[in-house]
């Protein structure tokens, strides 16, 4: 009886080994696929450049649309570079969760209003890195047009999801929003 309890306890035991072993290989899987359809889009994205010289159409007009450029089906706002970090992703118009798979999406706002919030996940090829950034760290967004915006790392707050919203209130230029390792709380950086 008692050999049969420890046999059944030691089968629970892989069994969650193997369960726990299948889950981190399943989000190094999707950390990887998330890198490569980034890398893709990159690509394929390519930016119709202002004319040297002229007033930048969002200077005249700060309410203005942002322009948007069609990257495999997807339209794209942007380029967000962050040089410390090795990061050079395309970032969605829109906010969706197919779009979130691939890509950091605007959630809010426009580079032209300085009140924009950028989301992605946490994967390491995304926004995983996130909290290893330093005050004065650069972040640049260039628009579809090929307007550069430079920005530096100003402040750094971990948040609960419910928080979330206080990040649109538009008191930095640039934020950048995504999940802690543990999916509970929201690391945000603020760039001004």
């Amino acid at each position: 009886m008692k050999n049969k309890l420890y046999r059944n306890i030691s089968w629970i035991g892989i069994f969650c080994i193997v369960c726990s072993i299948s889950l981190c290989a399943y989000n190094v899987y999707d950390s990887f696929r998330s890198y490569f359809v980034s890398k893709q889009k990159m690509n394929a994205y390519h930016v119709v450049k202002t004319s040297v010289g002229s007033v930048p159409d969002y200077v005249l007009n700060p309410d203005m649309d942002m322009p948007e450029v069609d990257v495999d089906g997807i339209s794209c706002i942007g380029t967000l570079e962050i040089p410390s970090l090795d990061l050079n992703l395309c970032v969605t118009s829109t906010c969706s969760d197919e779009n979130m798979k691939q890509l950091p999406c605007r959630y809010y706002g426009s580079i032209y209003k300085s009140n924009m919030v950028i989301i992605a996940h946490n994967y390491w090829f995304h926004f995983g890195r996130l909290n290893t950034l330093k005050s004065g760290d650069d972040v640049i967004f260039t628009d579809a047009s090929g307007n550069c915006f430079k920005y530096s790392v100003d402040a750094m707050d971990v948040v609960s999801p419910e928080s979330v919203a206080e990040v649109t209130n538009g008191k930095w230029p640039l934020t950048l929003v995504t999940c802690t390792l543990d999916s509970q709380n929201r690391i945000v950086v603020r760039c001004k």
